[in-house]
């Protein structure tokens, strides 16, 4: 190949950079003459048939053509790609000055509103909160609370049980046998808190809440314990609610009783009673066990289920509701 037809040759590839259209058309122009089988690496190729100084000459000529090509390739190739940058930056642009997208602004559950709630009420009744641990010895789940060992009573409480032989607590009440043992009467507590039994169905669940309260002090009467729920109660609900207070029995209270209220329909007529919580005269041998002398003072305690007093505060009537992690249920409680 002379001169001139190498120079015919450059030409045409120029041409052909020039005339491409896309990234793709001009790799197609890069392989036809610069790929394994391209016209430029064919003349390279046959340079090996020439004398020394032809193909000294030639060579060098064919390099320049090649660097010459390359350099238009890397030119055009760069411009596509900087149109394409600019095509996608004005097509992905964005707007500063619009508005933003608003995220979904998220609610407490209705679990922990209930539970807010009834703290509130008994810190305005002049309560302090107390707490304990989940995971508790049978001495204060039960023994220290008047549940000999086979009494009964503990068949109510369906217990998980640790290999240890500790247990998951199945009420707060063992918080208030720790406060009497570090604390000389008076007192006045509320000990809320996540508890455990072994029962699940349309108004249970293996995990509950529960606020339970005690009252100790000289002179404390089964008529000032009354007379603090039915306050509670009409605060809680925000209406003038009706209470008895029925016979019950519970190992660490006597006597003890069951709470009902007259509740009333959506229409605001009467339905019947209905049960809410469970109270009673703190029980003498309960006192015994945390060294005060129940000739001397005498208590009052009383315990509820918050998630009982979510449903009937919201009128959910399955329990399992609020667990189940439904966004479409729990965004009515924003």
């Amino acid at each position: 190949m002379d001169a001139k037809a190498l120079q015919a040759l450059l030409e045409t590839a120029l041409s052909a950079v020039d005339t491409a259209t896309d990234l793709a058309s001009l790799e197609s122009v890069r392989v036809a003459y610069l790929g394994k089988k391209g016209q430029l690496t064919a003349h390279l190729k046959s340079l090996g048939g020439l004398d020394p100084d032809a193909r000294r000459a030639l060579g060098a000529s064919i390099n320049q053509v090649k660097t010459q090509l390359v350099e238009a390739l890397n030119t055009k190739e760069q411009a596509f790609r900087a149109a394409a940058l600019a095509e996608a930056l004005e097509h992905d642009r964005v707007d500063v000055t619009l508005p933003g997208r608003s995220a979904p602004v998220g609610g407490q559950h209705p679990v922990s509103r209930t539970l807010d709630r009834i703290i509130d009420l008994f810190t305005r009744l002049g309560f302090q909160t107390a707490t304990g641990p989940e995971i508790e010895t049978d001495y204060y789940n039960f023994e220290a609370l008047n549940f000999p060992a086979h009494h009964p009573a503990r068949a109510m409480h369906d217990t998980f049980y640790l290999p240890d032989g500790r247990l998951l607590r199945t009420h707060t009440s063992p918080v208030q046998i720790r406060v009497l043992e570090n604390q000389a009467p008076p007192v006045r507590i509320i000990a809320p808190g996540r508890v455990f039994r072994a029962d699940s169905d349309q108004t249970h669940t293996p995990q509950f809440h529960q606020v339970e309260g005690l009252v100790v002090d000289r002179g404390i009467t089964f008529a000032d314990l009354k007379g603090l729920l039915s306050e509670f109660v009409n605060a809680f609900f925000e209406q003038d609610l009706e209470i008895r207070l029925r016979p019950s029995y519970f190992p660490f209270t006597e006597p003890s009783a069951e709470v009902d209220v007259r509740w009333h329909d959506q229409a605001g007529n009467p339905s019947g009673w209905l049960e809410v919580l469970g109270c009673g005269m703190v029980h003498p041998n309960v006192l015994k066990h945390c060294q005060v002398d129940p000739e001397i003072y005498s208590g009052y305690a009383f315990g509820l289920g918050v998630e009982r007093f979510a449903m009937l505060r919201y009128q959910v009537n399955d329990l399992r509701l609020f667990y189940d992690n439904d966004l479409r249920f729990l965004a009515q409680f924003r």
